[in-house]
């Protein structure tokens, strides 16, 4: 591509069809809402029903909405989530894997029951989702591939290893993918948010000495609200990061450089 022929419309979605896990909430609603602004369909497999207002949002911005009531833990569900989004809205184009959970405990009574449904859900059905859709992207000769690092993909983290584990793990899933796929035109990346400004997040801001001891490492002075994460997504979801791939984008207020 010229120089010239650089448009903003290589930031357009429109006509691309997405999956989100987890996108009914959290920072997977933020996303689920970002690419339809876009102009892709969203297509949203979670374990709980409550979706009404991921589909007002979507909906609202004049793209289609479809839900799946599954578990991406079980056999053969990720299988199933790519078949139904292609025969309910003709593709897959997009996936953005951010379905994740966060055991906590003493390191001393961490054991398997807390590791290992993290596993399953943080890193095991992100790689059996992006397994099932490449095929299709293959043979339709472009995908996107979106996956939910975080800052402790860098960072130890006291109180969960499994998630630190397994964020480590998302990182090194993305850069092997892209080894593997970009030749076929399928670019992976991953996220990494910062500290946000969550429900999980509640507790810690809500104590005056634990949250100004986040906004201390913070440049920004500031918790990141999840809009703050919706330009990224769509970024790597487009057309304009196309030369963009195995690359983790932190999304942390300058967090890792204090």
């Amino acid at each position: 591509m010229h120089i010239s022929e650089f448009s903003m419309n290589l930031f357009s979605l429109d006509g691309k069809n997405a999956i989100i896990t987890g996108g009914n909430s959290g920072l997977g609603l933020a996303f689920s809402v970002a690419l339809a602004k876009a102009g892709a369909n969203v297509f949203v497999p979670s374990i709980t029903t409550d979706v009404e207002e991921v589909k007002t949002l979507v909906e609202g911005e004049g793209r289609r909405f479809e839900f799946l009531e599954t578990n991406i833990t079980e056999p053969g569900a990720c299988k199933t989530i790519v078949d139904t989004c292609i025969e309910r809205l003709g593709s897959v184009d997009i996936i953005v894997n951010c379905a994740g959970i966060c055991n906590l405990g003493d390191v001393d009574e961490f054991d398997r029951a807390k590791w290992d449904p993290m596993i399953a859900i943080n890193l095991t059905a992100a790689f059996e989702l992006s397994y099932e859709a490449m095929p299709h992207m293959r043979t339709q000769g472009h995908g996107k591939i979106i996956n939910i690092a975080s800052l402790f993909s860098f960072l130890g983290g006291q109180w969960s290893p499994a998630y630190a584990a397994t964020k480590h793990g998302i990182v090194g899933f993305t850069k092997a993918y892209c080894d593997e796929l970009a030749q076929y035109n399928i670019q992976v990346n991953a996220i990494a948010p910062g500290y946000f400004a969550t429900k999980i997040t509640e507790a810690t801001r809500s104590n005056p000495v634990t949250n100004q001891r986040v906004l201390d490492h913070i440049p920004a002075n500031r918790w990141g609200d999840v809009a703050d994460l919706m330009g990224a997504c769509v970024f790597l979801a487009s057309n304009a990061s196309d030369y963009v791939n195995g690359h983790t984008l932190t999304v942390d207020g300058g967090y890792l450089v204090r």
